[in-house]
């Protein structure tokens, strides 16, 4: 769920800066002065930086590809975008219409080949009759090692009372199924890519609103058809935390984490495979109650796709870990401010990461890393 500081706050300082990159570490630092007196912070905060030229954050030798999705498309804001491979190149999607939560936000897509992307091409709506429209939320792009390519997406007048949807592709994303919504009760993936385990079944990190913000994991073993859950795992008041993303240990065990309200990550840990869930507990990384996506790496180190702040949805950061648990920001994808949230991770053959992301709800972007080149 997108909750309404973070996009006043990308608008405010939309409107009172140029777009000409600014530093966010000192508008994090004032604006946690003032809670109470938010949106005279923000305008403080602008009128102080409004002449301050910052350098566009320093890129890496890591980074092989710095890219807009498109320059122009036919929605007016677009958000939570999700990327796969497939044995054609990548495909990306995102929700995009008038604004988040409007009945007209539909799901969009586009495929990268030969080293540039396709106009947007929407694939999911909301419509249920002539006469009723519900927006789409959050799509989850999925190519399980069998079947055909997954598309999950949520169809609701808001997160507590969205359901989940499926459409699949046997053509790489050409084509599409007839939406089919899922059983009731599950959501299917929430935000984050799922997990295939060795037995095939697909386990889905999810979320729910609706009585608090709780974690639980959905699995399935027939390409979603039929569904089990386990959780949640948290009782959405000490920790109230949605929007997991699953690694993998060398030793078998599973650790998710995720979005909170407490101003840092989440962190869960499985020793069976995602049947059951030990305690969640906050790792020492900050959060400004937006999304993250994480993925362990071919090489054993697990990446992490997140905005080191508390306040704001900048800087947006790219994190190493070799437990899980002790991270270091090795880079950062954007510094500027304005709202630059809501990643999404994959690694893939050629061993390239590949991230998206949006870009000021105006745009979706693209970075491709080389993950050897993040700790130098």
């Amino acid at each position: 769920m997108e909750n309404i500081a973070p996009r006043l706050r990308s608008r405010v300082f939309d409107a009172w800066l140029p777009r000409s990159a600014r530093e966010p570490r000192i508008a994090n630092q004032l604006l946690a002065v003032s809670q109470s007196m938010k949106i005279v912070a923000y305008i403080i905060v602008a009128v102080l930086l409004a002449t301050t030229s910052l350098r566009a954050a320093e890129r890496s030798p890591a980074v092989r590809t710095d890219e807009f999705i498109f320059a122009t498309a036919p929605f007016r804001e677009c958000h939570a975008s999700t990327i796969v491979e497939t044995s054609d190149g990548l495909l990306a999607a995102w929700f995009g219409g008038t604004a988040e939560g409007e009945p007209d936000v539909s799901v969009w897509l586009s495929r990268r080949r030969d080293g540039k992307w396709t106009a947007p091409r929407k694939v999911a709506d909301g419509v249920l009759s002539k006469d009723r429209r519900h927006p789409c939320w959050n799509p989850v792009l999925f190519q399980p090692a069998d079947g055909p390519l997954m598309l999950f997406y949520k169809v609701g007048p808001n997160p507590r009372q969205w359901w989940g949807m499926l459409i699949a592709s046997t053509d790489g994303g050409r084509a599409w199924s007839k939406p089919r919504r899922l059983p009731d009760g599950f959501l299917g993936p929430i935000k984050n890519k799922p997990l295939q385990l060795p037995g095939g079944d697909l386990l889905c990190p999810s979320s729910s609103e609706d009585r608090g913000w709780r974690v639980h994991f959905e699995r399935t073993g027939d390409l979603g058809r039929a569904w089990q859950t386990s959780g949640p795992v948290n009782d959405g008041r000490r920790i109230a935390a949605i929007q997991p993303a699953i690694l993998v240990h060398a030793d078998g065990r599973l650790q998710a984490v995720g979005r909170t309200k407490q101003k840092k990550l989440f962190s869960i840990f499985s020793t069976d495979g995602g049947k059951t869930w030990g305690e969640m507990t906050l790792l020492d990384l900050p959060n400004p109650n937006s999304g993250v996506d994480a993925m362990t790496l071919r090489d054993g180190r697990h990446l992490l796709v997140y905005n080191h702040a508390t306040l704001l949805r900048s800087p947006l950061n790219v994190a190493l870990s070799s437990d899980g648990q002790r991270w270091t920001p090795t880079l950062e994808l954007e510094n500027a401010l304005g709202e630059f949230s809501y990643p999404a991770v994959i690694q893939s053959r050629d061993g390239l990461v590949h991230i998206v992301y949006t870009w000021r709800r105006q745009r979706i972007k693209h970075v491709a890393l080389d993950p050897r080149g993040l700790d130098k």
